[in-house]
């Protein structure tokens, strides 16, 4: 009895295209650094969530609006458990031209 080969080229066909754009993405990106000064500020964030205008940057025409954030918590079960700690800062600025 023959083998039908349609249903496994086309299987071998999805697969080679997903592995090949996989691989196109793996090789285009590029190894990114860890800047200390971030990792130190974000660990200096308290619990929550801030948003603030600093009075330094309110010139004329432009606006900045600071935010930062910090989700900080234990999951705990039997056998184990996880520290989840995210934390963000963020800058919006808009300047008439």
């Amino acid at each position: 009895m023959p083998l039908p080969l349609v249903p496994l080229a086309a299987f071998a066909l999805r697969t080679g295209a997903f592995a090949g754009a996989v691989w196109l993405v793996r090789r285009a990106l590029v190894p990114g650094r860890t800047d200390q000064r971030a990792e130190d500020a974000l660990d200096d964030l308290g619990e929550g969530l801030s948003l603030h205008r600093p009075a330094d940057r309110a010139l004329e025409g432009a606006r900045q609006t600071n935010a930062a954030g910090r989700f900080r918590r234990t999951l705990t079960w039997s056998g184990g458990g996880v520290e989840i700690d995210a934390a963000w800062l963020a800058r919006l600025r808009i300047r008439r031209t």
